[in-house]
């Protein structure tokens, strides 16, 4: 079986996509497959929109992308675990590939990534860049990992000592235990903290991770592009 893990606080914009793109990509693959919505404390209609979207819904109040992700996997079944964000789309081949790297020995993976446009000139340029250096690096970016139960259960997990990275650590820790593949093939994601956030907060913001290192994201503090307040995506004609 392949199980769908989403994490979400208040995504109830744009869930109903995500969970819409992996019934397709999952239908696909011809394997049974579940999708768990992990639902952390949203205010929000999250919840309804996951239920209408035919996944199974397992509400916690971690605050904490790490622990949330795991709360999923432990209600998971599948022996493929396939971690996707909630403004994230998979597709059929980025799916079809992720099961077939599995099925050749490999413990895990990610993929490529786009940005639903419109985004930054400068994050058109750098976009290119960093998939390369996640490429050579062998990292998944954070949006879409999969791995097997096996390899998840053997690495423990995401660390929940931390508060961001999460899926860095994760690609690290697998990647000692087996062969941790970047798929080519590459999912949509969501563009809206680059229209969000100014280039100056972005870049604030990973001038603060490269100066502290792993200390910071080991407390929220600090994270609040990812657990401030959210923003309202501006208008795609503005």
């Amino acid at each position: 079986m392949l199980s769908f893990v989403v994490p979400a606080h208040n995504e109830e914009r744009l869930l109903g996509r995500t969970l819409d793109a992996i019934h397709e990509a999952a239908t696909t693959t011809g394997e049974p497959y579940e999708v768990i919505v992990v639902d952390d404390a949203s205010t929000d209609r999250t919840a309804l929109v996951a239920e209408s979207g035919n996944a199974k819904v397992v509400r916690v109040s971690h605050r904490q992308i790490a622990a949330t992700r795991n709360s999923g996997a432990k209600a998971a079944m599948g022996e493929l675990l396939f971690f996707v964000d909630a403004d994230t789309r998979v597709n059929p081949e980025v799916v079809g590939k992720a099961i077939a790297a599995v099925r050749a020995g490999a413990v895990g993976g990610g993929a490529a990534i786009e940005f639903d446009k419109p985004v930054p000139f400068y994050a058109r340029v750098l976009l290119p860049i960093l998939v390369l250096s996640f490429r050579f690096g062998r990292l998944a970016a954070g949006c879409f990992v999969f791995c097997t139960r096996e390899a998840f259960d053997s690495v423990g997990g995401f660390d929940e000592a931390y508060f961001g990275a999460e899926e860095v650590i994760i690609s690290r820790a697998l990647g000692r235990r087996g062969r941790f593949v970047i798929l080519r093939s590459a999912v949509l994601t969501s563009g809206r903290k680059l229209r969000c956030y100014s280039a100056r907060e972005l870049l604030a913001t990973l001038f603060q991770l490269a100066r502290r290192g792993s200390k910071a994201v080991q407390r929220r503090e600090g994270l609040e592009i990812w657990y401030g307040e959210r923003r309202d995506d501006p208008p795609r004609d503005a």
